[in-house]
């Protein structure tokens, strides 16, 4: 697991070995790590999940930092780049010499963790602090929010289910 702390060092770490290699690179944070460092929702992620570019470049300097630092070599990935729509806003985050750090709004993350609908994992609670954080009070409301980002052939039935049962909760 991944704290607040080693995630800045990471993108740090990851920064300077951009700037080893000549490269200015972009990253589009995601899920727990948007949970943790902009929401401070929780404690720890366990690994960082983005979109980011140049690709290939950033794969490969966070696979040689995973070797150093003893971590998996998928603690930064882009397995969540299909829940990705078109972003309204990228609110810088962190920028340093060769690396800028950009998270999406409230509203798209509570969207991205809903059309995700994983029961497993701390989908639900994020989506329950989300909800919160947002003012959100009804189910249709939570709905609403999706929509705005994902067309409704992109949205999983079991979506609507996951929404029902934490505003059930709530």
């Amino acid at each position: 697991m991944l704290n607040k702390q080693q995630i800045l060092d990471l993108l740090a770490v990851l920064n300077d070995e951009l700037q080893t290699r000549g490269v200015v690179g972009e990253i589009g944070l995601c899920g727990g790590a948007v949970m943790c460092l902009v929401f401070n929702a929780r404690e720890s992620t366990r690994d960082v999940d983005a979109i980011f570019a140049p690709t290939g470049i950033i794969r490969d300097a966070a696979k040689s930092i995973a070797q150093k630092k003893g971590l998996p070599d998928d603690w930064l990935n882009d397995a969540a780049k299909g829940f990705f729509s078109d972003v309204p806003a990228r609110n810088l985050f962190r920028e340093w010499s060769n690396l800028r750090v950009w998270v999406p709004p409230a509203d798209f993350m509570l969207a991205m963790k809903c059309v995700a609908a994983r029961y497993d994992t701390t989908d639900a609670d994020d989506v329950r602090f989300l909800v919160r954080h947002l003012g959100l009070t009804t189910a249709t409301q939570v709905v609403d929010a999706v929509a705005k980002y994902y067309p409704h052939e992109r949205i999983p039935a079991k979506t609507q289910f996951f929404i029902e049962e934490i505003m059930q909760t709530s």
